[in-house]
């Protein structure tokens, strides 16, 4: 009877919310435009937003250096920040699903720490490998991280509780192991990773556009369409066998597609921290927790944050620019506290 009581209040629940969220995606569409117009308007050399959409399109202007300033500089930068939001959002929208724990996030329980490491070794100890070598590294690392909070956690089958608390605790060791590989390396590739890890698009190009797509393309489809088995997790694991869901196979397969998703970003950007806290829980207050409209309505509130965060880098204290990864988490730090305090009870 239970059993049945939940299938149907979720069902009710999917049913009421989808309703929203095509308005919802929309508006945040429009506001991305604004945002992405915005971010490559400002700077020492500010230009209209007519004319940005005029070179956009391929349109003259009659300024031969506002093709110069938008695509070389500003364009791929702004859509960098895009896509890392969107890729962190959507890591942490999964992590937060599966662990059924609204304080969970790539940066909190490792994941984030594992790819940061294998990124600032390939950094530090092979300055001259490949730029495509740098999201592969970091994809392995944070794939191996999770790897081993999933197979420390298991007992008889993956506690979400202690996928987060051995999650702290090896991104603890993770912290440590980058600290030394730094303290020890030679002093322009430490430059490079400290840099790095600030987290900042900062003089990203095209380049790390088109390394970055291949990444998106693959695992945001699979998330979308994963979303369903998410909302099936996120009631409980005898919930979710009593409806059919193969819960570790799933689990899992939700595991590599956040992993990836975290691993390329902090790879593309660095450490880029709390946007995957963030950008779900306004989600939630958006749309409500069903994942099906969750999954995109956090995604694209993720590319907001970021490219936002850009702005405010760039425009606050110039002509200093502060990384956008510092901006996150001047922000993300006391709404995380103020999670804690909220949450405490629970």
């Amino acid at each position: 009877m239970k059993l049945d009581w939940l299938i149907i209040r979720s069902e009710a629940i999917s049913f009421r919310l989808d309703r929203r969220v095509p308005l919802m995606v929309l508006c945040l569409a429009v506001v991305i435009v604004v945002a992405m117009v915005m971010n490559v308007a400002k700077g020492e050399y500010p230009i209209s937003p007519l004319d940005i959409v005029k070179t956009v399109l391929g349109i003259d202007t009659g300024n031969p250096d506002h093709a110069f300033v938008i695509h070389t500089l500003r364009l791929p930068r702004t859509l960098v920040a895009f896509m890392v939001g969107v890729a962190l959002a959507i890591s942490g929208t999964i992590f937060q699903g599966l662990t059924r724990n609204p304080l969970a996030d790539p940066g909190i329980i490792g994941i984030n720490a594992g790819a940061s490491l294998a990124a600032v070794a390939v950094i530090i100890l092979f300055p001259s490998a490949p730029i495509y070598t740098l999201p592969l590294s970091a994809f392995t690392g944070a794939l191996l991280m999770a790897i081993l909070i999933y197979s420390l956690a298991w007992n008889k089958g993956s506690s979400p509780i202690l996928l987060i608390l051995i999650g702290i605790g090896l991104s603890a060791i993770a912290s440590a192991t980058t600290s030394l590989l730094i303290t020890f390396g030679e002093i322009y590739n430490v430059s490079d990773a400290l840099v790095w890890l600030a987290g900042s698009v900062y003089g990203r190009s095209w380049e790390q556009v088109f390394s970055l797509l291949p990444w998106l393309i693959v695992f945001v489809p699979m998330a979308l369409t994963l979303a369903r088995h998410l909302n099936a997790l996120n009631l409980g694991d005898d919930v979710a066998k009593g409806l059919g869901t193969r819960v570790e196979w799933q689990r899992g397969l939700l595991v590599l597609v956040g992993v990836a998703l975290a691993g390329a970003s902090v790879a593309t950007a660095g450490m880029i921290g709390f946007v995957g806290l963030i950008a779900p829980h306004l989600g939630r207050q958006l749309v409500g927790p069903n994942h099906e409209g969750l999954v995109p309505t956090s995604a694209l509130l993720g590319g907001v944050i970021v490219v936002v965060a850009d702005l405010l880098g760039r425009t606050l204290f110039a002509p200093i620019e502060l990384p956008c990864g510092v901006v996150t988490a001047a922000i993300g730090a006391p709404y995380f506290l103020y999670l804690l305090i909220f949450h405490r009870k629970k």
